[in-house]
Protein backbone atom coordinates (compact mmCIF):
# COMPACT_ATOMS: atom_id res chain seq x y z
CA UNK A 1 0.00 0.00 0.00
CA UNK A 2 1.70 3.25 -1.03
CA UNK A 3 1.16 6.18 1.85
CA UNK A 4 -0.43 9.50 0.71
CA UNK A 5 1.84 12.06 1.51
CA UNK A 6 1.07 15.99 2.14
CA UNK A 7 2.98 18.56 1.23
CA UNK A 8 2.98 21.28 4.24
CA UNK A 9 1.79 24.53 3.17
CA UNK A 10 3.96 27.46 4.48
CA UNK A 11 0.85 30.26 5.50
CA UNK A 12 2.41 33.40 7.46
CA UNK A 13 1.01 34.07 10.71
CA UNK A 14 -0.97 37.21 9.88
CA UNK A 15 -2.88 35.24 7.38
CA UNK A 16 -3.69 32.42 10.11
CA UNK A 17 -5.36 35.79 11.67
CA UNK A 18 -7.25 36.12 8.85
CA UNK A 19 -8.39 32.85 8.50
CA UNK A 20 -9.44 32.85 12.50
CA UNK A 21 -11.48 35.20 12.39
CA UNK A 22 -13.26 35.36 8.68
CA UNK A 23 -16.33 34.36 9.97
CA UNK A 24 -16.83 37.01 12.94
CA UNK A 25 -15.85 39.85 9.96
CA UNK A 26 -18.44 38.02 7.33
CA UNK A 27 -21.35 38.09 10.57
CA UNK A 28 -19.86 41.93 11.04
CA UNK A 29 -21.17 42.58 8.18
CA UNK A 30 -24.98 42.55 8.83
CA UNK A 31 -25.19 42.80 12.07
CA UNK A 32 -27.77 45.22 13.54
CA UNK A 33 -26.12 48.43 15.55
CA UNK A 34 -26.57 47.32 19.14
CA UNK A 35 -26.95 43.36 18.86
CA UNK A 36 -24.77 41.66 21.02
CA UNK A 37 -23.85 37.84 20.96
CA UNK A 38 -23.98 36.15 24.14
CA UNK A 39 -22.32 32.70 24.33
CA UNK A 40 -25.13 30.71 23.18
CA UNK A 41 -27.09 33.50 21.33
CA UNK A 42 -30.41 32.79 23.00
CA UNK A 43 -30.45 29.30 22.43
CA UNK A 44 -31.49 26.82 25.45
CA UNK A 45 -28.60 24.52 25.87
CA UNK A 46 -29.31 23.14 29.49
CA UNK A 47 -30.40 19.49 27.69
CA UNK A 48 -28.60 18.76 24.24
CA UNK A 49 -27.90 15.70 22.09
CA UNK A 50 -24.10 16.52 22.35
CA UNK A 51 -22.06 17.81 25.24
CA UNK A 52 -22.95 21.67 25.74
CA UNK A 53 -19.71 22.01 26.14
CA UNK A 54 -18.35 21.08 23.14
CA UNK A 55 -20.97 23.45 21.39
CA UNK A 56 -18.81 26.79 20.50
CA UNK A 57 -19.45 30.02 19.86
CA UNK A 58 -18.30 31.29 16.24
CA UNK A 59 -18.22 34.67 16.93
CA UNK A 60 -21.64 36.39 15.20
CA UNK A 61 -25.26 36.37 16.97
CA UNK A 62 -27.88 34.43 15.34
CA UNK A 63 -28.26 35.32 12.27
CA UNK A 64 -25.61 37.33 12.00
CA UNK A 65 -25.01 35.55 8.75
CA UNK A 66 -28.54 35.83 6.76
CA UNK A 67 -30.05 33.33 5.21
CA UNK A 68 -31.19 33.53 2.22
CA UNK A 69 -35.47 32.92 2.30
CA UNK A 70 -36.12 34.18 -1.20
CA UNK A 71 -33.53 33.04 -3.82
CA UNK A 72 -33.66 34.60 -7.47
CA UNK A 73 -32.13 32.84 -10.03
CA UNK A 74 -30.87 33.43 -13.44
CA UNK A 75 -30.63 31.44 -16.65
CA UNK A 76 -26.66 30.51 -17.61
CA UNK A 77 -27.09 33.56 -20.11
CA UNK A 78 -27.34 36.08 -16.94
CA UNK A 79 -24.24 34.16 -15.32
CA UNK A 80 -20.81 36.25 -15.69
CA UNK A 81 -19.87 36.29 -12.12
CA UNK A 82 -18.25 32.58 -12.44
CA UNK A 83 -15.63 31.28 -13.70
CA UNK A 84 -14.83 27.59 -14.81
CA UNK A 85 -13.63 26.10 -11.79
CA UNK A 86 -15.71 27.88 -9.45
CA UNK A 87 -17.34 25.69 -7.01
CA UNK A 88 -21.06 24.94 -7.27
CA UNK A 89 -23.43 22.80 -5.30
CA UNK A 90 -25.70 21.02 -7.74
CA UNK A 91 -29.64 19.89 -7.66
CA UNK A 92 -31.61 18.16 -9.91
CA UNK A 93 -35.19 17.16 -8.27
CA UNK A 94 -38.93 17.52 -9.04
CA UNK A 95 -37.61 18.57 -13.11
CA UNK A 96 -35.98 21.69 -12.03
CA UNK A 97 -32.43 21.89 -12.20
CA UNK A 98 -30.38 24.70 -10.35
CA UNK A 99 -26.64 25.77 -9.07
CA UNK A 100 -25.56 27.78 -5.70
CA UNK A 101 -22.44 29.01 -6.01
CA UNK A 102 -20.10 28.71 -3.56
CA UNK A 103 -18.65 32.32 -4.05
CA UNK A 104 -22.40 32.97 -2.83
CA UNK A 105 -23.15 30.46 -0.09
CA UNK A 106 -19.79 31.66 1.86
CA UNK A 107 -21.90 34.72 2.89
CA UNK A 108 -24.58 32.88 3.44
CA UNK A 109 -24.29 29.16 4.25
CA UNK A 110 -28.44 28.63 4.30
CA UNK A 111 -30.61 29.00 1.11
CA UNK A 112 -34.44 27.95 1.60
CA UNK A 113 -35.67 27.11 -1.63
CA UNK A 114 -38.46 25.01 -2.99
CA UNK A 115 -38.21 22.28 -5.81
CA UNK A 116 -41.48 22.79 -7.44
CA UNK A 117 -44.06 22.46 -3.84
CA UNK A 118 -41.61 20.77 -2.03
CA UNK A 119 -39.37 22.82 0.37
CA UNK A 120 -35.85 22.36 -0.11
CA UNK A 121 -32.79 23.89 2.36
CA UNK A 122 -29.71 23.96 0.76
CA UNK A 123 -26.39 24.36 3.36
CA UNK A 124 -23.22 24.91 3.18
CA UNK A 125 -20.16 25.13 6.17
CA UNK A 126 -17.15 27.10 4.84
CA UNK A 127 -14.89 25.73 8.04
CA UNK A 128 -15.90 22.14 6.96
CA UNK A 129 -16.43 22.12 3.11
CA UNK A 130 -19.86 20.64 3.75
CA UNK A 131 -22.68 21.33 1.19
CA UNK A 132 -25.84 19.12 2.15
CA UNK A 133 -29.04 19.55 1.55
CA UNK A 134 -32.37 18.12 3.40
CA UNK A 135 -36.18 18.28 2.67
CA UNK A 136 -37.56 20.96 4.92
CA UNK A 137 -40.45 18.74 5.82
CA UNK A 138 -40.21 17.77 8.66
CA UNK A 139 -42.72 16.20 10.94
CA UNK A 140 -45.20 16.95 8.34
CA UNK A 141 -44.39 20.29 8.79
CA UNK A 142 -42.33 22.72 6.65
CA UNK A 143 -39.61 24.32 8.56
CA UNK A 144 -37.74 27.57 7.66
CA UNK A 145 -33.96 27.47 8.78
CA UNK A 146 -31.18 29.92 9.91
CA UNK A 147 -28.35 30.53 10.65
CA UNK A 148 -27.59 29.67 14.51
CA UNK A 149 -23.50 31.71 15.23
CA UNK A 150 -22.75 28.33 16.85
CA UNK A 151 -20.90 25.48 15.69
CA UNK A 152 -20.21 22.04 17.08
CA UNK A 153 -17.05 20.04 16.21
CA UNK A 154 -16.85 22.93 13.93
CA UNK A 155 -20.03 22.61 11.95
CA UNK A 156 -22.62 25.29 11.34
CA UNK A 157 -25.46 24.57 13.66
CA UNK A 158 -28.81 25.44 11.49
CA UNK A 159 -32.10 26.75 14.11
CA UNK A 160 -35.25 26.37 12.70
CA UNK A 161 -37.21 29.39 13.23
CA UNK A 162 -40.79 27.79 14.18
CA UNK A 163 -39.16 25.89 17.21
CA UNK A 164 -35.36 27.46 18.13
CA UNK A 165 -34.17 23.79 17.98
CA UNK A 166 -30.32 23.53 16.71
CA UNK A 167 -29.44 21.31 13.99
CA UNK A 168 -26.47 19.66 13.64
CA UNK A 169 -25.60 19.86 9.36
CA UNK A 170 -23.35 16.39 9.22
CA UNK A 171 -24.84 14.81 11.93
CA UNK A 172 -28.31 15.68 9.97
CA UNK A 173 -30.07 15.62 13.12
CA UNK A 174 -31.80 18.32 15.61
CA UNK A 175 -29.46 18.29 19.21
CA UNK A 176 -31.64 20.54 21.35
CA UNK A 177 -35.03 22.07 21.79
CA UNK A 178 -38.41 20.51 20.63
CA UNK A 179 -37.33 18.67 18.12
CA UNK A 180 -34.16 16.98 19.92
CA UNK A 181 -33.51 13.82 17.81
CA UNK A 182 -35.44 14.18 15.00
CA UNK A 183 -33.44 13.85 11.75
CA UNK A 184 -33.45 15.32 8.82
CA UNK A 185 -33.92 13.82 5.52
CA UNK A 186 -30.67 14.23 3.01
CA UNK A 187 -30.93 14.80 -0.65
CA UNK A 188 -28.64 14.42 -3.13
CA UNK A 189 -26.77 17.27 -4.41
CA UNK A 190 -23.74 17.22 -6.45
CA UNK A 191 -20.42 19.61 -5.55
CA UNK A 192 -18.66 20.02 -8.57
CA UNK A 193 -17.34 22.83 -11.08
CA UNK A 194 -19.31 25.25 -12.77
CA UNK A 195 -17.72 24.32 -16.01
CA UNK A 196 -18.95 20.39 -15.18
CA UNK A 197 -22.46 21.52 -14.31
CA UNK A 198 -23.10 23.58 -16.58
CA UNK A 199 -22.17 21.36 -19.43
CA UNK A 200 -24.27 18.46 -17.83
CA UNK A 201 -27.32 20.80 -17.17
CA UNK A 202 -27.18 23.65 -19.95
CA UNK A 203 -30.92 24.52 -18.30
CA UNK A 204 -29.68 24.88 -14.94
CA UNK A 205 -30.83 28.06 -12.82
CA UNK A 206 -28.16 29.53 -11.04
CA UNK A 207 -28.40 31.58 -7.44
CA UNK A 208 -28.25 35.19 -8.09
CA UNK A 209 -25.87 37.93 -6.51
CA UNK A 210 -29.28 39.58 -6.12
CA UNK A 211 -29.65 38.55 -2.52
CA UNK A 212 -31.21 41.78 -0.73
CA UNK A 213 -27.36 41.86 0.70
CA UNK A 214 -24.60 44.02 0.15
CA UNK A 215 -21.69 41.07 -0.38
CA UNK A 216 -18.66 41.58 -2.45
CA UNK A 217 -19.08 38.03 -4.05
CA UNK A 218 -15.81 38.49 -5.84
CA UNK A 219 -14.12 37.85 -3.34
CA UNK A 220 -13.70 34.73 -0.78
CA UNK A 221 -12.90 35.30 2.70
CA UNK A 222 -12.03 31.81 3.27
CA UNK A 223 -9.33 32.42 0.46
CA UNK A 224 -6.28 29.42 0.97
CA UNK A 225 -8.30 28.19 4.05
CA UNK A 226 -8.45 24.31 2.36
CA UNK A 227 -4.50 24.30 1.94
CA UNK A 228 -4.03 25.46 5.32
CA UNK A 229 -3.77 22.26 7.82
CA UNK A 230 -5.06 24.74 11.06
CA UNK A 231 -8.50 24.04 12.36
CA UNK A 232 -9.90 27.36 14.25
CA UNK A 233 -12.94 25.83 16.20
CA UNK A 234 -11.85 21.94 19.28
CA UNK A 235 -12.81 19.14 17.36
CA UNK A 236 -13.53 15.92 19.32
CA UNK A 237 -11.55 13.39 17.39
CA UNK A 238 -8.30 13.97 15.81
CA UNK A 239 -7.15 11.35 13.12
CA UNK A 240 -4.05 12.02 11.28
CA UNK A 241 -4.64 9.62 8.67
CA UNK A 242 -4.69 12.58 5.75
CA UNK A 243 -4.21 15.98 5.65
CA UNK A 244 -7.29 18.06 7.63
CA UNK A 245 -8.18 19.46 4.38
CA UNK A 246 -8.45 16.44 2.12
CA UNK A 247 -11.50 16.04 0.35
CA UNK A 248 -13.61 12.87 1.39
CA UNK A 249 -17.17 11.57 -0.08
CA UNK A 250 -18.98 10.14 3.14
CA UNK A 251 -21.56 7.56 3.13
CA UNK A 252 -23.73 6.83 6.60
CA UNK A 253 -25.97 3.75 5.98
CA UNK A 254 -28.30 3.38 8.89
CA UNK A 255 -25.62 3.28 12.29
CA UNK A 256 -22.76 2.43 9.71
CA UNK A 257 -20.01 5.54 8.07
CA UNK A 258 -17.81 4.83 5.33
CA UNK A 259 -15.76 7.64 3.84
CA UNK A 260 -14.10 7.66 0.22
CA UNK A 261 -11.02 9.70 0.34
CA UNK A 262 -10.64 11.72 -3.29
CA UNK A 263 -6.50 10.67 -2.69
CA UNK A 264 -7.42 7.45 -2.86
CA UNK A 265 -10.11 7.45 -5.63
CA UNK A 266 -7.61 9.32 -7.79
CA UNK A 267 -5.32 5.94 -7.84
CA UNK A 268 -7.73 3.79 -9.50
CA UNK A 269 -10.17 3.80 -12.12
CA UNK A 270 -13.36 6.12 -12.01
CA UNK A 271 -16.04 3.75 -11.38
CA UNK A 272 -15.41 1.31 -8.23
CA UNK A 273 -17.49 -1.72 -7.47
CA UNK A 274 -17.70 -1.76 -3.59
CA UNK A 275 -19.99 -3.49 -0.67
CA UNK A 276 -20.97 -1.75 2.81
CA UNK A 277 -23.64 -2.20 4.84
CA UNK A 278 -25.06 -5.69 2.76
CA UNK A 279 -25.57 -3.49 -0.16
CA UNK A 280 -23.32 -3.10 -3.43
CA UNK A 281 -22.58 -0.14 -4.68
CA UNK A 282 -20.85 1.45 -7.57
CA UNK A 283 -18.81 4.33 -6.43
CA UNK A 284 -17.99 7.28 -9.29
CA UNK A 285 -15.27 9.71 -9.10
CA UNK A 286 -14.15 12.48 -11.60
CA UNK A 287 -10.74 13.79 -11.19
CA UNK A 288 -10.87 16.55 -13.35
CA UNK A 289 -13.92 18.50 -11.17
CA UNK A 290 -13.20 17.05 -8.17
CA UNK A 291 -16.69 15.46 -7.37
CA UNK A 292 -18.02 11.73 -6.80
CA UNK A 293 -21.72 10.00 -6.09
CA UNK A 294 -22.46 6.84 -5.03
CA UNK A 295 -25.33 4.60 -6.35
CA UNK A 296 -26.74 0.85 -5.73
CA UNK A 297 -27.16 -2.07 -7.44
CA UNK A 298 -30.51 -0.23 -9.08
CA UNK A 299 -28.44 2.58 -10.30
CA UNK A 300 -30.18 4.80 -7.99
CA UNK A 301 -28.13 7.98 -6.30
CA UNK A 302 -27.33 7.25 -2.17
CA UNK A 303 -26.48 10.86 -1.04
CA UNK A 304 -22.80 11.29 0.28
CA UNK A 305 -21.56 14.27 1.81
CA UNK A 306 -18.66 15.80 0.97
CA UNK A 307 -16.59 17.04 3.26
CA UNK A 308 -12.81 17.79 4.45
CA UNK A 309 -11.48 14.63 6.10
CA UNK A 310 -11.23 16.30 9.71
CA UNK A 311 -14.84 16.95 9.29
CA UNK A 312 -15.93 13.79 8.59
CA UNK A 313 -13.64 12.03 11.29
CA UNK A 314 -14.35 14.22 13.89
CA UNK A 315 -18.17 13.27 13.64
CA UNK A 316 -17.74 9.18 12.90
CA UNK A 317 -14.21 8.47 14.33
CA UNK A 318 -15.18 4.76 13.99
CA UNK A 319 -16.08 5.08 10.24
CA UNK A 320 -14.42 2.48 7.54
CA UNK A 321 -12.03 3.79 5.54
CA UNK A 322 -11.90 2.92 1.41
CA UNK A 323 -7.94 2.30 0.16
CA UNK A 324 -7.18 1.65 -3.58
CA UNK A 325 -4.76 -1.38 -3.71
CA UNK A 326 -1.63 -0.58 -5.33
CA UNK A 327 0.23 -2.77 -6.82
Amino acid sequence: MSQFKVQPTVVSSRRLVVYAFAAIAIYALSVPAGMTASRTNGFDLSDTLVPSAQIHHGGPPRDGIPAIDEPKFVNIGGVNFLEDDDRVLGMHRNGTVKAYPIRILNYHEIVNDKFGDEAVVVSFCPLCGTGMAFSANVGGETHSFGVSGLLYNSDVLLYDRETESLWSQIMRKAISGKMKGTSLGQLALTHTSWRDWRERHPNTLVLSTDTGHARNYNRSPYAGYETTSKVFFPVSNKNAKYHPKELVMGLKLGDQTKVYPFAELSKGPSVVNDSFAGRLLRIEFDARHRNGRIVDQHGKEIPTTIAYWFAWVAFHPDTEVFETVTN
